[in-house]
């Protein structure tokens, strides 16, 4: 009886427990009050909520008769979308409901469609903590026993989603405001899945998002998975952006004849807009396979040179502001840096944005925030 008093009495203790639990999440959440777009400051488009169909879209609506299919799915994706804001409170939430729920097999659900958090500590973006996706809808709890004082946060989205509603967390004594916006010009860039954000481990880690942090400097990416090609539509789209740089780097999905074609054209357009804003163009990278698989090797040599044939011409034209840069070691000398062989890891896109920054402070565009 003695043993079985005592099992009884365990088990009416942990059910208290669970109850006394569940009463104080219930009350944390009833102490909540969230907050939507009008709120925060998007960051990463340039384009008026107005103009799309999602806030956190990267074409306006009406380029959806303008590009190819693919491109338009695939610019319903938030890639480079972040949202800034500062608040007091102890805690931070967040609420986000996705477009598809994509999953995919080399990439981490919370790089495809979750959310990353961090806080501006002494001047520099330092990490917090990342919203898993559960589902469409998602709801996450950030951080909490927080000191109450005034802080600068910032939430990356989803890099191969999309957002349909955004709603941030705090408690219901303390205030949200919207920051003061980034008065720099954008760097814009346009390319290819790795520049979407392909693999990931969480959004804040694509390159695009990790030149803004390091910069403090507002960057607007235009990566299309497979259909980053420099097609007339987005190029002429990002020769509205009165930007800082365009950095293009779509040469891996693109042919040899389409490099051949289009690169000219691409900054032809862009001048018309912009005589003497600089533009840079990115090498095809290696691949993996090209250290033994030689028709791999021979395409991407032939691409680079392509490329570097139209820009030399372009310079002997007397085209000015344009710049190169190689694929020398761009991901460092170990072959450690993709998930594949071509998309990168963390620490790909860790490397990647240093080489490109190291080439961007070469060419005295920026320097890196002390």
């Amino acid at each position: 009886m003695n043993v079985l008093h005592c099992i009884l009495l365990f088990l009416f203790n942990c059910a208290a427990l669970i109850v006394v639990a569940q009463g104080n999440d219930e009350e944390k959440k009833a102490t909540l009050t969230y907050y939507g777009r009008g709120f925060f400051l998007l960051e990463g488009s340039v384009i008026a909520d107005s103009l799309k169909e999602s806030p956190y879209d990267r074409l306006p609506l009406s380029y959806k008769e303008k590009v190819r299919e693919p491109v338009w799915n695939l610019s319903k994706s938030s890639a480079g979308i972040s949202v800034r804001f500062l608040s007091n409170s102890s805690s931070i939430h967040v609420k986000w409901t996705v477009l598809h729920d994509h999953e995919m097999n080399h990439m981490a659900e919370t790089g495809i469609k979750g959310i990353d958090l961090y806080w501006k500590n002494d001047g520099h973006w330092q990490y917090v903590n990342t919203g898993r996706p559960t589902g469409k809808e998602n709801e996450a709890l950030l951080i909490e026993n927080m000191t109450k004082e005034m802080r600068e946060y910032k939430m990356f989205l989803p890099l191969y989603d999309g957002v349909t509603k955004l709603e941030v967390g705090i408690d219901s004594t303390s205030v949200i405001k919207k920051p003061v916006a980034n008065q720099e010009k954008p760097i814009v860039f346009y390319g290819t899945s790795i520049t979407q954000g392909g693999c990931a481990s969480r959004p804040g880690m694509v390159h695009t998002n990790i030149i803004s942090r390091k910069l403090d400097a507002d960057c607007i990416n235009f990566g299309f998975s497979g259909n980053g090609k420099m097609e007339t539509p987005i190029v002429e789209l990002i020769s509205d952006i009165d930007a800082r740089f365009y950095v293009i780097e779509c040469l891996p999905n693109m042919s040899l004849e389409e490099v051949q074609e289009r690169t000219i054209p691409l900054v032809e357009v862009i001048r018309e807009k912009h005589p003497a804003t600089p533009i840079i163009f990115v090498e095809n990278l290696l691949y993996e396979k090209t250290s033994l698989d030689k028709d791999i090797e021979s395409l991407v040599n032939s691409k680079n040179a392509a490329l570097e044939n139209a820009y030399n011409t372009m310079l002997d034209d007397g085209i000015e502001n344009l710049l190169y840069i190689n694929n020398h070691n761009a991901l460092g000398t170990d072959h450690e840096g993709t998930v594949d062989g071509v998309h990168f890891t963390d620490l790909g896109f860790l490397r990647y944005a240093d080489y490109l920054i190291a080439h961007f402070e070469q060419f005295d565009l920026v320097q890196t925030a002390d």
